[in-house]
């Protein structure tokens, strides 16, 4: 009911205003009609006034026609009384009016007048723009005047003549010929006056003059002067000065054929008209003089009227503004009285429905923290409870392949064995890594790495993949690349590993091209391109924007060869923009594809040197029989450990707890501590703030197979000096050792200042 109420009022108001707007419609277009009468009676003042009342009201009820028609005839007005500034501006104004309404008489007047005040300042390109726009216009269909007469003929003769005399008037003859026989055309089309065709006639002897036939320009000067006697146009001041230019052109041509009699009776009669066109210039000067002094009178007049009009309209405005806004306000008030008590009564049943639905959101909200929560603890235990066994699958494994007496099929059955370990290692590390990604946990870290002998290790990784799948790779490194660079290995290794094993997960019996090519290169840092090229079974190009999405399978309805989370790409993407780089992707299906990226890298000339192979870096150990304490509760670990150990010729001594690795620690003196930290009895982080009360010099490592966000938390108080993630890199396992003895033997600092948190995935 209300709504019904609300639009009958609105509706109301609307009529009112639209009856209100006829009426001033009828008054602008009546207006206007007056002004072109006062104008065409030379009576400039009253025109003006009656153009700018029409503009005004105009205006207030944005009537864009009659401002547009408004404005033209002050432009007409202007330029008769020769102030051409202001006479262009109100044309502009006019065609600016009337292309919002496509007036195409306005339009094609406005831009022919312009055309016409530009012929004398303006270039010939740009006066023949003008003309060229009217033109354009004025052969459109809907042709009309204000009083809906049909104007076109007319106006597209005016048109072709200007055209034709600026042409002519630039000495381009044949261009000039086109528009005047175009001309000719149109005037047999209409009604035209007598003028019209004096006009043509006189046109068309200015041709022949330019084309040098005097003879036949003389006959049209005469036929143009036989029109023009006729003089049925109201334009006395126009009549006057076609017929001079005809005597004059007339009296020139004749000249030209040495018609000195002709020539020179043409003249008397030229002079004849030239007196009389003087005293009546003389008078229509006067005239002009006398319009524009009573045009700047009426100027200041209506300036002044029309500040004190603008103020009582303001106030007029105010009011009934004040009027509408009460009358609607106190409309919407009796209106929101009816709903305000039906308002209440829903509103106090939908309080009690809401406080109900609160407790219960509230309750759930709850439930899924907790939720949350048992989740987050759930998957670290399970991390954990994986990764502990499996650091004695993959350590076992790599123990028993490298004892040469192992028959064939013994290493195959333990290549097997070692392959699915990493296959179950490098899954539960995918999961871990999207979220360690989506958090922003994840830093680079700057080492020295020699690029050779990391691709070497890599390629020598999927020995026993490559075997399997009949596949072969192919290395070529670009000999330019400097030995040694700055880079975080880690991540630079698991991009690349990532990037092969998925090639060699999805080709056959085929090829993988892996190459290393250096862009450019200076003083301090090198650009490499990283390419990694298969003829596998290819990528198909739907699925090139979703193949680094997380859990994104190539093929979702059979994929049951292509085993994987489907989390590798898109953890390699988000890797390589950590690189300042972005993974570009090739590929045809049935043809293979090819990823690549470019990173720049700082090149290490000082640690080049320092840059070694595994096998060095155990050479290295040999001679140096540091002391170290193996806290491990796990006895497969136990063995792992000790076995890597004893191959780098280091001493050490095993304990199965935080208590005997305190005991032990105040009995002996250790070079270092591997501290396991989940432990029964006494835990590896207790074990570690009791030993740093009596010895803080001595390297303490934590060996952990948890979470590492947690880890590292936890390590930055509890006085660890660094971290070593089960299972590990044997060398990473040897150089975190070495570096952290080297420290400590030059002063280490005191509970953990400096914790470099090596994550070895």
């Amino acid at each position: 009911m209300k709504t019904i109420l609300l639009v009958c009022f609105l509706s109301i108001i609307t009529l009112s205003f639209s009856q209100d707007d006829k009426h001033i419609i009828f008054q602008i277009d009546s207006l206007n009609s007056g002004a072109l009468r006062f104008y065409d009676n030379n009576e400039m003042v009253n025109a003006l006034s009656l153009s700018n009342e029409s503009k005004r009201l105009s205006e207030s009820i944005n009537d864009v026609y009659g401002n547009a028609l408004a404005n033209f005839t002050q432009g007409q007005i202007y330029n008769s009384i020769e102030e051409y500034d202001t006479a262009e501006s109100r044309f502009i104004k006019s065609l600016k009016f009337s292309l919002k309404i496509d007036d195409n008489y306005l339009i094609a007047n406005s831009y022919l007048n312009l055309g016409k005040l530009y012929k004398e300042k303006k270039s010939l390109d740009q006066v023949r723009y003008y003309f060229d726009k009217a033109l354009k216009y004025a052969s459109t269909g809907n042709v009309k005047d204000h009083n809906n007469l049909d104007n076109q003929y007319g106006l597209l003769f005016d048109i072709q003549i200007n055209l034709c005399q600026l042409y002519l008037e630039n000495n381009f003859t044949e261009k000039a010929l086109i528009y005047l026989l175009r001309a000719e055309n149109i005037l047999g089309k209409y009604k035209a006056n007598s003028n019209a065709y004096g006009h043509l006639k006189y046109t068309k002897g200015l041709y022949f003059i330019e084309k040098g036939l005097f003879s036949n320009a003389n006959k049209k000067f005469n036929e143009a002067l036989a029109f023009l006697e006729k003089n049925d146009t109201g334009n006395k001041q126009q009549y006057n000065l076609l017929l001079l230019n005809v005597y004059d052109k007339l009296v020139l041509s004749l000249d030209k054929q040495d018609l000195d009699e002709q020539a020179y009776q043409t003249l008397l009669k030229y002079n004849n008209y030239m007196y009389q066109y003087t005293n009546e210039a003389q008078s229509e000067r006067k005239s002009i003089m006398e319009s524009k002094f009573l045009i700047e009178d009426y100027k200041k007049d209506a300036q002044i009227a029309n500040t004190a009009r603008i103020q009582q309209i303001e106030i007029t405005n105010k009011v009934k503004t004040l009027n509408i806004i009460i009358t609607v306000v106190l409309f919407l008030f009796l209106i929101s009285l009816i709903t305000v008590y039906k308002s209440y009564i829903s509103k106090r049943k939908l309080t009690n429905i809401l406080k109900d639905q609160n407790e219960q959101l509230e309750f759930a909200r709850n439930e899924a923290v907790k939720s949350s929560d048992l989740k987050s603890k759930f998957i670290s235990n399970v991390t954990h409870e994986l990764r502990t066994p499996l650091y004695g699958v993959v350590g076992i494994t790599s123990l028993l392949l490298e004892n040469n007496d192992l028959s064939e099929s013994d290493t195959k059955l333990i290549n097997s064995l070692k392959y699915s370990g990493d296959y179950l290692l490098n899954l539960i590390n995918d999961i871990l890594q999207v979220s360690k990604i989506e958090s922003q946990k994840i830093e680079l870290k700057n080492t020295s790495v020699n690029l050779r002998t990391l691709v070497k290790n890599i390629v020598d990784s999927f020995e026993f993949r490559l075997k399997e799948t009949n596949n072969k790779i192919n290395v070529l490194i670009d000999d330019a690349l400097p030995e040694c660079v700055k880079c975080d290995n880690v991540r630079l290794s698991q991009i690349l590993i990532n990037l092969i094993g998925n090639s060699i997960k999805f080709t056959e019996s085929g090829y993988i091209n892996f190459r290393l090519i250096m862009l450019n290169k200076n003083e301090e840092k090198v650009s490499i391109r990283f390419e990694i090229e298969d003829n596998g079974c290819g990528i198909p190009q739907h699925k090139f924007d979703t193949i680094f999405d997380n859990f994104s399978q190539l093929d979702e309805n059979n994929n049951i060869n292509y085993q994987g989370t489907g989390l590798g790409l898109s953890i390699t993407k988000n890797l390589v923009e950590l690189f300042n780089s972005e993974i570009e992707l090739e590929s045809e299906v049935g043809s293979g594809s090819m990823f690549s990226f470019n990173i720049s890298f700082e090149i290490d000339k000082v640690e080049k040197n320092k840059t070694q192979s595994k096998n060095e870096v155990e050479t290295k150990t040999l001679n140096k029989a540091y002391n170290i304490l193996v806290v491990e509760d796990n006895k497969i670990n136990q063995i792992v450990t000790q076995n890597l150990l004893k191959k780098a010729n280091y001493e050490y001594l095993v304990v199965g707890n935080g208590l005997e690795a305190l005991n032990a620690a105040k009995k002996n003196k250790f070079d270092l501590i591997l501290m396991d930290i989940n432990m029964p009895i006494m835990n590896g982080r207790e074990a570690t703030k009791h030993i740093r009360e009596f010895d803080v010099r001595v390297p303490i490592i934590a060996l952990t197979a948890s979470d590492v966000g947690s880890v590292k938390k936890g390590c930055n108080g509890d006085g660890f000096n660094d971290v070593i993630y089960k299972p590990f890199d044997n060398y990473e396992f040897y150089q975190i050792i070495e570096t952290n003895i080297e420290l400590s033997k030059t002063g280490l600092p005191k509970n953990n200042e400096s914790i470099k948190n090596v994550l070895i995935a």
